[in-house]
């Protein structure tokens, strides 16, 4: 493919069969030209080339004009230019003339010799030319700075070392961009696109290969264990901003520069230095993409899709030649393909939601596997939420929200989509807590798991999602579950200390404390198996349940202090202390699950 495109850019030359500058202006003869000017130009065009004529000359051969003296370079430049004039009014004027064969073969000569000057200028200053390493050079020098704190000559020791460098790269790129100008105008194009490809298309397979880049195929990527493709990915999202922002931008403007004197020729080398680069490159987002894989794995493949969204513009912008569409084309491919699997690892994550069929009640009405596993999932999607709201823009959530839910949401572009993800947990929790034969176990499995939504929801990017009302609406509902559960499981208590006359007589004063221990010892006994997950949530019901029986108590257990050491049929009348049913309620909710209050209770309360 490069001959041919190569051939279609020289194919005026070449197919004369010659590559010896016969190049032909417009304006036949020069003006300001006769014979006698004619061999005065020949005359120092062979002094020049003779000069440095790396055959004739053992001197020659082991020195660069460039570098022994730019100011003769120039001349030399001149020198040809003079000489193709030359030759353009001998073939107006004298085609069969010998000079004109003499001043094609200087030309060829000449021409030789600007084609090792390029060479020597694009080898000897390879680590200059490297925008990779010159890059690199400079952050590693500013950084040094702001670590060290070096002193100021360090610093500016450093500094003028960059400066060199930039000098000696500027110079460079402009004996490159001369020595491009003189073989192309001269029909020499050819010749010097050779050189420059097989140059700079070493460097930029070389940063490829140090940036971890290798040809990997879909087969083996697919065979790959987790970890190792995790591995992976991490290296490629960071070769990749490498790569477009520093190698194929630093290659794009160094060829730009120094082939702007054809803008064809300049497309034609950046396209086949950096083509089979970059096809490398993005090859890999592509091949992963195929996969299939569980939801979970979902965030490095955002990952993937958010490092080539990110540097999207850039890759336009390097590869804007037609001749480099491929790149811009593989890139996008790679964008699309990975959004599809994005998008199929998100209706996964749904329908395992959906499908959970488990039937076994959480132990002491905590919280649920799934609630922990589809909280944790979204409030880390919800830092994608930009690149999920791209994702999915053409596909509309097809479930409708309650009205009361859609109303309370943050006007963001996905917001319904997580506002519908959370409820349908819920309506999976609110299934699961039927499993419960105690209601107040049910309310309490409904409050915990609740609970735990609402704290990933605040604690996370969901809340910037979802928003401040939604929040509310569902704390609310956290307070009725909470009510309900201290309701139903310590009704009998609280009915019992209702129930207590306030001029009690010695039998309604028996009747009312054995009332109460029996409603006590029993809620106490279900109560000790439940469990709440989260410490402040769990003090701050503790606090509430013991606030409803605690202080009616207290007055209770006062009003009757001087009954207190007598007995009836053998028992002891008062069971409890109010420090007792204290220390009882402090012990809730950590599933200990002991059946009874602390056989210590009854011995403080009998030894009264």
């Amino acid at each position: 493919m490069k001959k041919v495109t190569l051939l279609s850019l020289f194919s005026g030359r070449e197919k004369e069969g010659e590559g010896d500058g016969d190049r032909v202006g417009s304006d036949f003869p020069p003006k300001r030209l006769n014979a006698l000017k004619v061999q005065q130009i020949l005359a120092a065009a062979e002094t020049m080339v003779s000069k440095w004529d790396a055959d004739t000359s053992a001197y020659a051969g082991v020195t660069s004009l460039w570098y022994e003296s730019r100011s003769e370079a120039k001349e030399y430049l001149g020198c040809v230019s003079d000489l193709q004039s030359a030759m353009r009014f001998l073939s107006a004027t004298d085609p069969s003339s010998p000079l004109l064969v003499k001043a094609k073969n200087l030309m060829v000569l000449a021409m030789k010799r600007l084609q090792k000057e390029f060479y020597q200028i694009l080898a000897a200053n390879r680590c200059h030319l490297d925008p990779e390493s010159l890059s690199g050079r400079s952050s590693t020098s500013t950084s040094e700075f702001d670590e060290d704190n070096d002193s100021e000559d360090e610093i500016r020791k450093v500094g003028k070392s960059i400066v060199d460098v930039e000098s000696a790269s500027s110079l460079a790129m402009a004996d490159l961009r001369s020595i491009a100008e003189s073989m192309i105008a001269f029909g020499y194009g050819k010749e010097c696109v050779k050189v420059y490809k097989i140059l700079r298309k070493s460097i930029v397979d070389e940063g490829i290969y140090r940036l971890g880049i290798e040809r990997t195929s879909s087969a083996q990527i697919q065979r790959m264990d987790w970890d190792v493709l995790e591995m992976k990915i991490r290296g490629w999202i960071h070769a990749v901003k490498v790569a477009v922002r520093t190698l194929f931008s630093g290659e794009r403007f160094l060829c730009d520069h120094v082939f702007s004197a054809s803008q064809s020729i300049g497309e034609t080398c950046f396209a086949d230095i950096t083509g089979e680069a970059a096809r490398l490159l993005f090859a890999f987002p592509e091949s992963v993409a195929k996969g299939k894989y569980s939801p979970e794995k979902i965030f490095r493949i955002l990952d993937l899709y958010d490092a080539i969204a990110e540097l999207w513009p850039e890759i336009e912008s390097t590869f804007s030649y037609e001749m480099s569409g491929f790149v811009r084309a593989q890139a996008m491919s790679a964008l699309v393909k990975l959004g599809d699997a994005i998008r199929s690892m998100m209706a996964d994550f749904e329908a395992a939601i959906l499908k959970d069929s488990s039937k076994a009640p959480v132990p002491g009405s905590g919280l649920h596997p799934m609630t922990r596993y589809v909280m944790n999932f979204l409030s880390v999607l919800a830092d994608y939420r930009q690149i999920i709201a791209d994702i999915t823009a053409d596909c509309p959530v097809k479930n409708s929200l309650p009205n009361a839910i859609s109303e309370c949401l943050n006007n963001e572009p996905i917001a319904t989509r997580f506002a519908w993800l959370v409820l349908s947990l819920l309506c999976k929790i609110d299934g699961r807590s039927e499993l419960y034969g105690d209601v107040s176990f049910s309310y309490l499995f409904l409050a915990n798991n609740l609970h735990y939504i609402i704290q990933k929801v605040q604690s996370s990017e969901l809340r910037v999602v979802l928003g401040d009302s939604w929040v509310r609406m569902h704390a609310e509902k956290l307070r009725q579950y909470s009510a309900n559960y201290e309701r139903t499981a310590w009704k009998k208590v609280t009915t019992a200390l209702a129930e207590i006359p306030a001029d009690a007589n010695r039998d309604s004063f028996r009747q009312a404390f054995r009332r109460f221990n029996v409603a006590f010892e029993e809620a106490y006994r279900a109560q000790t198996a439940a469990v709440v997950v989260d410490s402040s949530f769990r003090e701050e019901l503790k606090s509430s349940i013991a606030q409803k029986i605690v202080p009616a108590y207290r007055s209770f257990y006062g009003r009757f202090r001087a009954f207190m050491r007598r007995e009836v049929d053998g028992e002891p009348a008062v069971t409890f202390s109010p420090e007792d049913i204290e220390n009882c309620l402090s012990g809730l909710f950590y599933g200990s699950g002991t059946g009874s209050a602390p056989s210590s209770v009854h011995a403080r309360a009998s030894s009264r």
